[in-house]
């Protein structure tokens, strides 16, 4: 099942849903009352309830509705660096434990959104994720349940500052709407093995990225384990399990965005995340 956020066309405001094919059904409309967004619905522990609401006729088309990013307001967000091996060699890494830093919800963008260069910065780089959202209350979780506790997966496009990154990466990472997610959610019962997916990134047309999630480093469910040991993760929360290599900071000659760039991330079985690259001074894109 595909469940998204959007914004419903015919009163402009944010709602959620599920999405088969091109077909949307509007779940904040039938239970808002008890489930108002995603992120509520998720921690209500609905999502196995929600089939019995596809049927019949649809309330949107895609084409219709404004995406918002999967999970709007997460309460934490956890990313990892260096967590596929030819990213660890394109960065000379040699720490074993996972590479943590932060990202701030209003940094995310929507699929079909734009994503904002800073002015300050001609170093815009992509990295193309596998994102994970957490399912329920997750404190101190072995690995070998850890996937238990994972609502599902999305797309993940980890816009990355490299002049702003110095020795630690959160300042680099954090600018207004750099980092792309979406386009839905793909529950965790349609992905039984995460570490099985293919990853690629396309800038303008190129593919620029392309590996496995069974390369990553440490899989979801060590990610999990490990950062659950010492922050307790609610529903909604999202773990950004790192990039392959292949991202331009380290091409020859390096490859960034500019504005008027297109980058996607596509990933087996849950879909393609598309966006534009436009400037930050542009306020009213941004």
């Amino acid at each position: 099942m595909k469940l998204l956020s959007f914004i419903n066309p015919l009163s402009g405001e944010k709602t959620w849903g599920c999405i088969d094919g091109e077909r949307v059904f509007d779940m904040g409309q039938r239970l808002t009352d008890y489930f108002p967004d995603l992120k509520s619905a998720i921690a209500g522990n609905v999502l196995s309830e929600l089939p019995a609401f596809i049927s019949g006729k649809a309330d949107f088309h895609a084409d219709d509705i404004r995406f918002l990013p999967v999970i709007e307001n997460p309460g934490k967000i956890f990313c990892v660096g260096m967590n596929y091996m030819d990213k660890r060699i394109e960065f000379d890494q040699t720490i074993d434990a996972p590479t943590l830093f932060v990202r701030f919800p209003d940094t995310l963008s929507a699929h079909g959104e734009v994503v904002c260069k800073p002015d300050s910065t001609n170093e815009f780089d992509y990295e193309g994720e596998l994102a994970v959202v957490i399912g329920k209350t997750t404190d101190n979780v072995h690995r070998d349940d850890a996937l238990s506790h994972v609502a599902g997966y999305s797309c993940f496009m980890d816009g990355s500052v490299r002049d702003m990154q110095y020795t630690w990466f959160t300042s680099g990472k954090n600018w207004r709407k750099t980092g792309a997610f979406g386009p839905w959610l793909v529950t965790s019962d349609e992905i039984r093995d995460p570490q099985d997916l293919a990853i690629s990134t396309w800038l303008n047309g190129n593919r620029v990225q392309n590996d496995s999630t069974h390369n990553m480093i440490n899989s979801v469910a060590i990610l999990v384990e490990y950062i659950s040991r010492f922050s307790p993760l609610q529903a909604g929360d999202v773990i950004i399990t790192g990039s392959p290599g292949g991202v331009g900071k380290k091409r020859t000659p390096p490859l960034f965005m500019k504005e008027g760039d297109v980058i996607e991330v596509e990933i087996g079985k849950i879909g393609r995340l598309v966006n534009q690259v436009t400037a930050l001074s542009n306020a009213m894109a941004c």
